[in-house]
């Protein structure tokens, strides 16, 4: 059925526009949930735009993405619901495409497809792709490594991953998805300290969390430019700069694919980190297809700030909705994205999070892919009347497998996010015991205050991320006066270890920014999303040079025996009973006593104490016999053919950690 469009919101007037989208009529009226974008089969593809307020929509068809003329114009008809479509018989896999939109006053815009899932250079034109000619051999048959225990994740991008020489990369795969292919790499082929993948694989950590790799607009592809791609241009397109390729379409999706496929084979899950609350520009393919209606408005017809980049997406309206909720299932179904990390999620409405957790529950079973963000915004976002964002206050009343960045145990373990020179508990500052406690279980059940969840499934509990300082730098700038970055010093090197003993032992899931655990540094340059690669890459002659190596095996030891304690990899809601005793052993020491009960435990109980004292302390230790499993140097000692045992009383020394599990039967 034909329907004729509303005229009374030309584009010049955004107010009218913002009253008509807000209207229910229009809702009634233009909500689609037929296919949208280039429907490609063997004998033909469907071209379907949503453009409910056009007066005509023109096809252009092209050789290439880039400049050479149309081939074929052809004007689309309208449809039902606000569609646009045709159907042309024929292949036309890998053909480019198009649209020129006319308005009601005559003014007329070219615009990509915003539900294109295959472009060509810097996504200018949009491309027919048969995605079965994009998979790569035994993609069918990719699944998923099994859940381990617990959830480890590690932030990577993909250009910081692979582009230092030293990596052991070929020149043409350094930085670019290919790296994530390779198995064998050494530091500077020396045969003997793996890099990449094989480092991975020596680490612990589970998930693989890849900063954006859908196609974004800040960097042009082919540049030896650097960003970290927080621009989204086309939603459901891999971004070309990491392709070797980035003319060809399909080549940056069958290359992302196999990323993903040797991600899944060496024993990871993979995250992508998506970016649903903005675009690049407000002139964007959404906002040229339908003016407005894809983009928050104040009163007068602005647009929405929330985001600092001037363009907050509606996902409140229903079509925006399902564009993100298609788009993440999309991600999933053809990419076999294994979890979404979510950009300012604060700017996302509720009851969009609601759907896509469901959503994906209902395609591939309770849980089973991670969703989590950033509980937060950059600022107010004008969020129409009755929706509400999906930040903090929020978290205790969404499904308990949607988590949160918990800023409250970053800032409490390292000092204020904003502040340089604002310390944390590990590094000079203070830090209540009441909060300390609320940080080991995850913020779960607390009631106000900094963070609150109802579960630890909820809770991300990390010390950094590609966001602000690194772990490291800011434990330089709080503890060196000199500031020396690339220098060990033993004090900046036992605040390390404390604060990653300590995150060890918070309940919920451990993130990790990569290259954390051999002290990361970008010089102390808080934000370095478009500083160059040579200071964002991961320095991997670092990794292997002491002392840096050894603090990455005390990362190791960590990770290898955090998932063998139920009192920390507990998810459910009872999770924060499990904390029996807490005590100050010192000024600014913490002491926890957990349940450990759990199928195959061999600790009944676990002791965590901390000291983050310049002098050292000695802790009372609760009734019972204790192996030490690890300490403020060593976290392997667990694995010790002669474990070493506490009783009465330990000794904590400056600056240090005590993990303990009870050997003896409860009484």
């Amino acid at each position: 059925m034909q329907t004729a469009p509303f005229h009374s919101a030309p584009v010049s007037d955004p107010a009218a526009r913002k009253r008509l989208y807000d209207s229910r009529a229009f809702e009634r009226r233009y909500h689609c949930d037929s296919p949208l974008g280039a429907q490609w089969s063997p004998c033909s593809t469907r071209f379907a735009l949503w453009a409910p307020t056009a007066q005509a929509v023109r096809l252009a068809l092209y050789p290439d993405g880039n400049s050479a003329p149309a081939v074929r114009t052809l004007e689309l008809a309208r449809a039902g619901h606000g569609v646009w479509q045709c159907e042309l018989p024929g292949n036309w896999d890998g053909c480019f495409y198009d649209f020129t939109v006319t308005d009601s006053d005559g003014a007329a815009r070219r615009t990509a497809d915003p539900w294109a899932v295959a472009c060509g250079r810097d996504g200018a034109r949009s491309m027919v792709v048969d995605l079965r000619r994009t998979d790569p051999e035994g993609w069918a048959a990719d699944r998923a490594p099994a859940r381990s225990p617990e959830d480890i994740i590690y932030e990577t991008h993909v250009k910081d991953f692979s582009w230092d020489p030293a990596s052991g990369v070929p020149a043409e795969y350094r930085g670019r998805y290919k790296a994530f292919t390779l198995n064998g790499t050494t530091l500077n082929g020396d045969g003997l300290h793996p890099t990449c993948l094989d480092y991975l694989k020596t680490l612990g950590v589970t998930h693989v969390q890849l900063m954006p790799v859908f196609d974004f607009g800040s960097v042009p592809e082919g540049s030896d430019l650097y960003n970290w791609g927080y621009d989204p241009v086309n939603y459901n397109v891999p971004e070309g700069l990491y392709a070797t390729d980035p003319d060809d379409g399909a080549v940056r999706i069958r290359e992302l694919k196999e990323a993903v496929q040797s991600l899944h084979r060496n024993g990871f899950r993979v995250i992508m980190d998506v970016v649903y609350n903005h675009t690049y520009h407000l002139d964007s393919w959404l906002w040229r297809t339908e003016p407005w209606y894809f983009y928050r408005q104040n009163p007068d017809g602005t647009p929405g700030d929330g985001s600092a980049c001037g363009n907050d997406l509606a996902t409140e309206r229903s079509m925006c909705a399902r564009y993100i909720r298609e788009s993440v299932l999309y991600w999933a179904r053809e990419y076999h994205m294994d979890g979404f990390r979510f950009d300012l999620m604060g700017l996302l409405d509720t009851g969009l999070m609601q759907s896509i957790r469901a959503a994906l529950d209902e395609a591939y079973g309770a849980g089973e892919k991670l969703v989590f963000g950033e509980p937060w915004a950059a600022r107010h976002s004008p969020m129409r009347p009755g929706s509400r964002p999906a930040g903090k206050r929020a978290l205790p009343r969404l499904d308990p497998n949607i988590g949160a960045f918990c800023d409250a145990t970053r800032d409490l373990v390292k000092g204020h996010i904003l502040h340089a020179e604002r310390p944390g508990f590990v590094n000079g500052g203070s830090a209540r015991l009441q909060d300390l406690a609320h940080a080991v279980t995850g913020w779960a059940g607390v009631q106000g205050g900094r963070f609150a969840v109802q579960a630890a499934s909820q809770t991300i509990s990390y010390l950094s991320c590609h966001d602000d300082w690194t772990l490291w730098d800011k434990l330089v700038i709080t503890m060196d006066p000199g500031q020396k970055f690339d220098a060990p010093t033993p004090a900046v090197l036992r605040a390390n270890r404390l604060a990653a003993a300590f995150c060890f032992g918070c309940q919920g899931r451990w993130f990790l920014l990569s290259g954390e655990e051999f002290g990361r540094t970008k010089q102390g340059l808080r934000d370095s999303f478009n500083a160059p690669a040579a200071l964002n890459r991961l320095d991997w002659a670092r990794a292997w040079a002491a002392p840096w190596r050894d603090l990455a095996d005390y990362y190791r030891g960590l990770m290898a025996l955090r998932p063998l304690l139920p009192a920390l990899t507990d998810k459910s809601a009872a999770a924060p009973a499990r904390l029996r005793e807490v005590w100050r052993p010192g000024r600014k020491g913490a002491g926890f006593r957990l349940d450990n009960a759990g199928p195959g435990s061999r600790w009944p109980e676990l002791v965590l104490l901390y000291n983050a004292d310049s002098r050292p302390h000695t802790a009372v230790l609760p009734a019972g016999r204790w192996q030490v499993l690890a300490d403020g140097e060593d976290s392997r000692l667990w694995q010790t053919e002669e474990p070493m045992a506490a009783s009465g009383q330990a000794v904590l020394p400056a600056g240090s950690a005590l993990v303990l599990g009870r050997v003896d039967p409860i009484a």
